[in-house]
């Protein structure tokens, strides 16, 4: 059997590997450089960084702008950061991303007129970093601390309260702490902001400890995430004992001990985490020292299979119902359908097949009977959940579907989890019905879970913002005169249309429309419209872009050269009515003059007498002047002459 349990969290977290790596690629390039305080809370890895040229500096008084300086993955004083500004030091901010974003929720906080409240550590230096971006924190340490401040104060209970953790606060702790503030004060909002590293290592530690004789804690005994391993542990394990290495470890430590059990806090490294795993080994069968009987040795052969854990068996047989899976264990172990998969219609030899191996999860051993049951679709579920957990982390681009529209917002389907995900981050704009997004697929980041209470939201501008800030990059860093672009009509206003070209929005003036005249946009296009256009000028600066619709390879005069001549009749649309006559349009882009005494063969007192904009008449063309490019037109001379009306010929009229 495994003698020794080890924890598949123990070890560097995201934020601790990265101030780490941070630290040496800055060491690298600078030739050396300075750390405020220990980068993280462990002094193997502190005289690690000391011998890459990384030194620690406890103050800023000595350094100056030809210095680097690696802010630690705890965060530093925002007045500290304020000093090295001043100073012109260069930082390079290793500060683990969950910890930033708490330093910004409570500074938002303050700004809305809200108390932050902090529960953690007060003296722990990410809390005091923490505290330190706002001017009234409160922090207190757990509930009891909390009830103590509402008692001081009936006007405490009307205080408006924003609630925030520390990043490896135990988590029991913190939901007392909230649940309390959440009932008593009137107006509390409250962020989970516990890493999902550190609860994941702290769930393990304590299911690992319940299990095993001894539980080991391998940390600086300066970490706090470390410091919450053991107590957690010592609640269920009776003999518990925290290290910082291997050489502290000792026969007598295990005697009586057949399992023991291993997890380290976020700052311990992988090396130390191996050396520790590999003397307790040693150590137990040390203190076993006696020699196995072959049906000990047969016994210890085989799993312990317990309710809950994850097993690897192989496929042995199938059937319509069930599928059968050896998994090294004395128990027949087998999975029902309805724990395979959640389609009913499916059967189980499309899903698997014998001698595939497969990984699952335990619902039920019972030992009596000699059987256990397993479930492939409920660690699916699990391993959908740890993927939700570390996309925040990451910050990962996922994918869904949109599957309802609820009070405040919508609910995207992510791989079977429900991720709600506000209006305000729908990505539609504001009053948008958000029910015409059912069905659709949507690609979101995941801004918060809280695994426990099963709630998980999510993003999609942040998604549909970036990807639209790129586009918009990619536009202005190629945009010149005359390129030509296919875009969309946006919105519409009395002087033109603004066209998106690719997340840049352009104006096309109504002039620019046609060649014809035109009173509105609507005349000629709508919202939504496709419209191929191109650029007449930009400005990156103000960022305005001018963009055309007609066609300038096509001059519009030589068309009217091309087809008429002085004598002909054109069929003309009246476009604007004047004191001294109509101009009408020829063809689309040149007009022509109908003079007061054409218009009819006998006299009228004004144009709109006899004609109205958007009239279609016959008219003879009468004069063209080339080089003016001004045309006469007479529907007077196709009428009968009338003996009392002057039947001169009128020549052209500037408009």
């Amino acid at each position: 059997m495994r003698n020794v349990i080890l924890a598949e969290s123990a070890g560097f977290c995201y934020g601790v590997e990265r101030a780490v790596e941070l630290a040496g690629k800055t060491a690298d390039e600078t030739g050396g450089c300075w750390m405020l305080g220990d980068l993280i809370h462990n002094a193997h890895v502190v005289e690690e960084l000391a011998h890459r040229g990384i030194r620690k500096a406890e103050k800023i008084d000595g350094l100056t702008k030809e210095d680097t300086v690696v802010i630690r993955s705890h965060g530093e004083l925002r007045s500290v950061l304020d000093e090295l500004e001043a100073k012109g030091v260069r930082c390079v901010n290793a500060t683990c991303p969950n910890v930033v974003r708490i330093q910004k929720l409570v500074a938002q906080a303050e700004q809305e007129g809200r108390r932050p409240v902090i529960i953690g550590e007060a003296h722990h230096p990410e809390v005091a970093g923490i505290a330190s971006w706002c001017r009234h924190p409160l922090v207190f340490e757990g509930p009891d601390e909390v009830q103590k401040w509402l008692d001081a104060d009936p006007q405490n209970r009307e205080t408006p309260v924003t609630v925030v953790a520390q990043t490896t606060c135990i988590r029991s702790l913190f939901e007392s702490s909230w649940k309390i503030l959440k009932k008593e004060c009137t107006n509390a909002k409250i962020f989970d902001t516990i890493c999902n590293a550190t609860h994941k290592r702290q769930t393990e530690a304590e299911e690992i400890a319940a299990k095993v004789d001894v539980m080991v804690v391998v940390g600086d005994r300066k970490s706090a995430n470390t410091k919450h391993l053991t107590e957690i542990c010592k609640k269920r394990c009776p003999r518990v004992f925290q290290i910082e290495n291997a050489d502290e470890l000792s026969p007598d430590s295990f005697n009586g001990c057949s399992v023991a059990g291993l997890t380290a806090g976020a700052s311990t490294p992988a090396g130390i985490i191996k050396e520790v795993y590999a003397t307790m080994s040693e150590e137990i069968k040390a203190a076993g020292g006696k020699e196995e009987s072959f049906e000990e040795l047969l016994n210890q052969s085989f799993k312990t299979l317990n309710t809950g854990e994850k097993v690897t068996g192989i496929v042995t047989a199938i059937t319509p119902t069930e599928i059968q899976v050896d998994v090294g264990a004395k128990q027949a172990a087998y999975i029902k359908l309805s724990e395979l998969t959640d389609d009913p219609s499916a059967k189980p030899e499309d899903i698997v097949k014998v001698g595939d191996e497969i990984e699952t999860y335990i619902v039920r051993v019972n030992d009596i009977e000699g059987y256990a049951e397993l479930s492939k679709k409920r660690l699916d579920a699990v391993k959908v959940w740890e993927n939700i957990e570390q996309a925040v982390e990451d910050k990962t681009v996922l994918e869904g579907t949109v599957t309802e529209e609820n009070k405040g917002g919508i609910v995207v389907s992510v791989k079977g989890v429900r991720v709600f995900v506000p209006a305000s981050q729908s990505g539609q704009p504001r009053g948008a019905d958000l029910s015409a997004m059912i069905k659709q697929k949507v690609q979101l980041r995941i801004t918060e879970v809280n695994r426990a209470r099963r709630r998980v939201v999510g993003s999609i501008r942040s998604v549909s913002d970036e990807a639209r800030k790129a586009a918009q990059e990619q536009v202005w860093a190629n945009i010149e005169v005359g390129k030509h672009y296919t875009g969309t009509v946006k919105s519409m206003t009395s002087y033109g249309v603004f066209v998106d070209i690719g997340g840049v929005d352009g104006m096309v003036h109504i002039s620019e429309l046609s060649w014809s005249r035109i009173k509105t946009p609507s005349e000629v296009c709508k919202v939504g419209d496709t419209m191929d256009v191109y650029v007449i000028s930009f400005d990156p600066e103000k960022h305005k872009i001018s963009l055309g619709v007609k066609d300038r390879s096509v001059d519009p005069w030589e068309v009217f050269m091309d087809k008429y001549s002085v004598g002909d009749v054109a069929s003309v649309r009246i476009v604007k009515l004047m004191t001294f006559g109509a101009f009408a349009e020829v063809v689309p882009g040149v007009d022509g003059l109908i003079h007061i005494s054409q218009i009819a063969d006998h006299r009228i007192e004004k144009p709109e007498d006899v004609l109205s904009e958007g009239q279609v008449v016959d008219a003879k063309i009468t004069a063209v002047d080339e080089e003016k490019k001004k045309i006469s037109l007479s529907i007077r001379a196709l009428l009968a002459p009338s003996d009392e009306e002057d039947t001169a010929d009128e020549a052209p009229v500037e408009e």
